[in-house]
């Protein structure tokens, strides 16, 4: 589960940005709430709103940033050179904040949450050159704080670490680690981080969708159980037939497919859609199926969405999502955070971005499960929640969103857009 994640001096944030997810003392929808194994309370959904630019997809983008630069650095020791750790390049997208004679080159990243019963506090300060700091601690017990090419290691943890100090500059200590300490070693310090991210965090930023339907249908991240279990695969085959966008069902199919590596040809199961075939009287009189291709876009999207929503919902885990609202039915959005907020399962968040403001009131949300980014005139975002606001829990939230009581909505002068004589 996550409790915070904090960005600062990346694109559009210039200073800390912190999504916080432990709950307020609110009274409001007590199901929509999560409970730590150390008892504190921890909100199930957080909804980000604000104007177009404004940095919710910065923010996102930042929560992706963090987990590409810790795994980019991860490699394989058998395919690492012999003579032990490369220092190799940092491979992932940097940007730190622009609109400033006085850049400041370094950005910082830390993540705060539960797995397997412990609590883990992890961040890093670097530039696209370099690492300059690094912390992490489970349970609130220091594994070891890193400046510099200096490491500084906690008493706890120190006996299975202490021997690795050597710390390349554009390298995190998370991976030297993870590359050099021995199975039973790594179960104790990296294990439980590890699986968190490789199981239980999982990212959908909006430009894997900015394409067309075929490319779509190519990028479409099909769960491994959609094809090869029946039962979760009749599981995302309600939630579509629910929907009703036509759908009667999937299809796995076995084809030939060329092999872009080999140029041979091989048999590769594929996802297909079912749909009812109907006589000239309208009865159903057979089914025929479809490639993913044929589908539209917002189809696409919900079953690219809802795979892993069933999945989520079932063994916990952070569903992040930017724009969700885009290409599908306000009702469809509804029904995504319908299944997150009456989940029974103890640790499934859903944190997403939308401009969608019929979802905006209190039946649907806490006041801290709304969230709002913020753009000032100087382009520096800036991030806060409802509960922030003080806001009153009769308040009419999309209402007084629109009327620009809460910010983070666009600015402009409507007369003037409406009169063709003044803009030229």
């Amino acid at each position: 589960m996550l409790i915070m994640f904090k960005v600062k001096n990346f694109t559009s944030f210039k200073d800390e940005a912190k999504l916080d997810m432990r709950a307020t003392a609110y009274k409001q929808h007590p199901s929509h709430l999560l409970t730590t194994p150390e008892g504190k309370k921890l909100i199930k959904t957080a909804a980000i709103y604000g104007a177009n630019a404004s940095g919710k997809s910065n923010f996102i983008s930042a929560m992706y940033f963090f987990e590409n630069y810790i795994f980019d650095q991860f490699i394989s020791k058998s395919d690492s050179a012999s003579q032990g750790l490369v220092e190799d390049v940092i491979t992932s997208k940097f940007e730190a904040y622009q609109l400033t004679d006085n850049i400041t080159k370094a950005s910082e990243f830390e993540i705060i949450f539960t797995y397997n019963g412990k609590t883990f506090q992890y961040g890093f300060e670097c530039t696209s050159e370099e690492v300059i700091n690094e912390w992490y601690y489970i349970d609130d017990y220091k594994v070891y704080e890193r400046n510099g090419d200096h490491v500084d290691i906690g008493s706890k943890y120190g006996k299975y670490i202490k021997d690795f100090k050597k710390t390349p500059k554009k390298r995190l200590y998370l991976s030297v680690l993870e590359y050099f300490l021995d199975e039973k070693e790594k179960n104790i310090i990296l294990s439980d981080f590890i699986a968190f991210f490789r199981t239980e965090y999982d990212v959908f930023l909006e430009l894997f969708f900015d394409s067309t339907v075929k490319q779509i249908a190519n990028l479409i991240r099909i769960n491994k159980r959609l094809v090869k279990n029946k039962t979760f695969r009749e599981k995302v085959e309600s939630y579509l037939k629910q929907v009703d966008v036509g759908i009667k069902g999937l299809k796995v199919v076995e084809e030939n497919v060329v092999n872009d590596r080999t140029g041979k040809s091989e048999k590769r199961k594929t996802l297909r859609t079912i749909h009812d075939v109907y006589d000239i009287d309208g009865n159903i009189c057979g089914q025929k199926d479809f490639e993913l291709s044929k589908e539209s876009t917002g189809t696409l999207r919900f079953l690219s969405y809802i795979q892993e929503v069933v999945e989520m919902t079932e063994r916990g885990g952070v569903f992040v999502v930017d724009e969700i609202s885009a290409r599908l039915h306000p009702l469809l959005t509804k029904l995504i955070i319908d299944i997150f907020q009456s989940s029974n399962n103890t640790k499934a968040q859903f944190i997403f971005t939308t401009h969608d403001v019929s979802l905006l009131n209190k039946d649907q949300f806490r006041r801290d499960e709304v969230v709002f980014v913020d753009k000032n005139s100087k382009g520096e975002s800036s991030l806060y929640s409802l509960s922030d606001l003080k806001v009153r829990d009769d308040a009419s939230f999309n209402k007084d969103y629109l009327q620009g009581k809460y910010g983070a909505i666009p600015i402009f002068d409507y007369d003037i857009l409406l009169d063709g004589d003044k803009i030229g």
